[in-house]
């Protein structure tokens, strides 16, 4: 079998703590249900016939128009006029660094692998999830959704990691939090370790790494 020589991790929810708990704050902070953002955002791609939130994290839509266009949503939604400024900033504020993935991370870069982060993310919020972690220490490439026009889980952004990280599909070990992208890795041909903790998700790229040693 191939040997690995590479490791790709998603940003939100892998090297960080989990996307749900910044989302659970930000709802608490705003008093806006999370049921009635996935109807705002629904209404919106039906309207527009693209989700905004891809959109956003292809960089095709700024997040300020992202924000205007789903506050109106919301404001037909709820029956009353709904400003979502300072939005990022309570995500962030709300968002933090997973210290064991990233103890994890480095260690394997000190053992001679490459690594990347491939991220579906918002053009404005780069200097916010870079500040989060010590990206240019530990990882050889960074692919960010909203500066390159692709998302995950779509073949073409996976291709695009692989050129800049310089391997092969099959020579590298992927690691996301949702189960989709995984999958879309797996038909790429690379190892794909579903995201559920941190000791699970760090065991199970140890047990690809002992099958499949570099020599």
């Amino acid at each position: 079998m191939t040997a690995i020589r590479g490791v790709i991790s998603d940003f939100g929810g892998v090297l960080t703590t989990p996307l749900v708990e910044a989302f659970s704050a930000v709802q608490e902070e705003s008093g806006i249900p999370v049921a009635a953002l996935g109807r705002a955002m629904a209404r919106l791609a039906e309207r527009d016939g693209a989700n905004p939130l891809f959109e956003l994290e292809t960089g095709r839509l700024r997040e300020q128009d992202f924000l205007a266009a789903v506050g109106g949503a919301l404001g037909e939604e709820l029956g009353h006029e709904v400003h979502l400024r300072g939005f990022s900033e309570s995500y962030f504020a709300n968002l933090h660094a997973n210290a064991e993935v990233i103890a994890y991370m480095r260690s394997l870069r000190e053992r001679g692998l490459r690594l990347a982060i491939l991220t579906n993310n918002v053009r404005e919020w780069e200097p916010m999830w870079r500040s989060k972690l010590p990206v240019d220490e530990i990882f050889d490439v960074v692919v960010d959704s909203a500066f390159v026009g692709m998302r995950k889980p779509d073949r073409d952004i996976f291709e695009l990691t692989l050129e800049r990280l310089g391997l092969s599909a099959s020579e590298c070990v992927f690691v996301d939090d949702t189960e989709i992208n995984c999958q879309a890795a797996r038909e790429l041909g690379m190892a794909a370790v579903w995201f559920r903790s941190s000791r699970q998700a760090i065991d199970e790229v140890e047990a690809v790494l002992a099958e499949r040693p570099a020599r």
